[in-house]
């Protein structure tokens, strides 16, 4: 028998053995797997409508016929759902270069009648449509096998060629969603390494100050989503013993939204060193997104500290951001800096120094907005739950906390967070705690 592309030495096919389409195999994720419903519901349909007792769906790599789907066939095991090529008529249509391979009588068809199957294998009639994927390879074969010599009707032959259409489709779909999640998950990846970028490592010890910090995206981002946040922390030295911390919130998400928030931070670092008012030092913040024309606008808040004695000496700026607060080492809590306009939009500011000291005992704490926005997940808070955990809220869990530290005050309050929205954060949420140690 002719086939296009000739034959192996062994008489076959060879395009039985063609790379391309081995690999096309190989891609479909089937080989070596066990029966499942779709390909059995259709095999068994053609097994019906056609009238013939055996039905297979069946993957054809160099060597073997695997039986995706095997009616009529007692073959439990995946090693029993296959046989030698050369003991199988779907190379034919690998041979036949995706033609469809119809017999009435296997033992009188000279192209079948002298096949190492026809008389073990019980095949009286067969026919088969090739499985194809969308460049025309040869996956396998959808056939049907009657135990008697017999007619194929236009009606069996359009059933058949329809239902392999469908597992071809089927087998591609498949496909198609793992190379589209293949490819989100390395997108998500590159996205997580991105957003780590925005965060420091590890947060820097300062000398006679406990220092936390601690961010949380928002629930609807898994470690399967591609969006980066906005939200960027850093505590840092800026000369000699003064140090700075900075607290901030680009708007929206996305690479835009990543890049205004790295654009921010090292800008930040940079100029750190040249001026000790956080005001001018967020002025020139802005003067530096305005000039680098940066798409999305960011609150942010600043505060230069350094220790003088027993206490914490520090000057405070918000641009646009939430104000600090305060918890002095009695609970007590206040609020910290003077409201500023936000940066990015516009080069007129109105940005103020906030001077502050905090005592031994007393801790400072920075935040995002996601902190002072969180809401029950969606229909799970009761009718007179608070929809929004607020300021107030906020202020009332970090005075409950007063004889904790600042890595403990830390995970006081994402607790208490993660208790009101159920797991569920409608934001990404940063936080950053300072405090000066109580005296022995």
């Amino acid at each position: 028998m002719d086939y296009a592309g000739g034959q192996r030495a062994d008489g076959l096919p060879a395009a039985l053995s063609d790379p391309a389409r081995l690999a096309a195999v190989l891609a479909t994720g089937l080989l070596d797997t066990g029966p499942e419903d779709v390909f059995e519901d259709l095999a068994s349909l053609a097994a019906r409508i056609t009238g013939s007792g055996r039905a297979f769906v069946t993957l054809v790599d160099g060597d073997r016929s695997f039986w995706k789907a095997c009616i009529g066939v007692d073959a439990p095991e995946i090693a029993d759902r296959q046989n030698p090529v050369e003991e199988s008529f779907c190379y034919f249509l690998v041979g036949l270069g995706g033609e469809p391979f119809i017999v009435d009588d296997a033992a009188a068809d000279p192209r079948t009648a002298q096949h190492p199957s026809v008389g073990p294998m019980n095949i009286g009639a067969w026919a088969g449509y090739p499985l194809l994927d969308p460049d025309g390879q040869v996956l396998g074969s959808f056939c049907v096998i009657d135990d008697s010599a017999r007619p194929w009707s236009e009606h069996d032959l359009t059933t058949l060629a329809t239902l392999a259409r469908a597992v071809s489709a089927e087998t591609h779909l498949r496909q198609s969603l793992a190379t589209a999640e293949h490819s989100h998950q390395q997108s998500a990846a590159l996205a997580h390494t991105l957003q780590a970028g925005l965060l420091p490592p590890v947060l820097r010890t300062v000398a006679g100050v406990e220092a936390a910090a601690s961010y949380l995206p928002a629930s609807h981002r898994h470690r399967t989503d591609i969006e980066v946040g906005g939200d960027f922390y850093d505590l840092f030295r800026t000369h000699g013993e003064n140090y700075a911390a900075v607290l901030g919130d680009v708007c929206g998400k996305g690479v835009e939204a990543a890049q205004v928030s790295s654009m921010a931070r090292y800008t930040i670092r940079a100029d750190a060193g040249e001026s000790a008012s956080p005001a001018d030092l967020l002025t020139r913040l802005n003067t530096a997104m305005l000039a680098q024309r940066a798409p999305r606008f960011l609150t942010a808040i600043y505060t230069a500290f350094h220790l003088t004695g027993s206490a914490l000496t520090g000057t405070i700026s918000l641009a646009g951001h939430p104000p600090a607060l305060i918890r002095r080492a009695d609970g007590t809590v206040e609020e910290l800096g003077t409201p500023g306009t936000l940066l990015g939009v516009t080069p007129n500011l109105h940005l103020s120094d906030v001077p502050f000291q905090l005592a031994p005992g007393d801790l400072l704490l920075l935040y995002t907005d996601g902190a002072i926005e969180a809401r029950p997940r969606p229909g799970t808070a009761p009718a007179d739950a608070r929809a929004v955990f607020g300021e107030t809220d906020l202020a009332q869990a970090l005075a409950t906390s007063h004889q904790l530290d600042a890595e403990s005050t830390i995970d006081h309050l994402t607790a208490i967070l993660d208790t009101h929205h159920s797991g569920w954060a409608s934001d990404d949420t940063a936080l950053l705690a300072l405090r000066l140690p109580p005296t022995s």
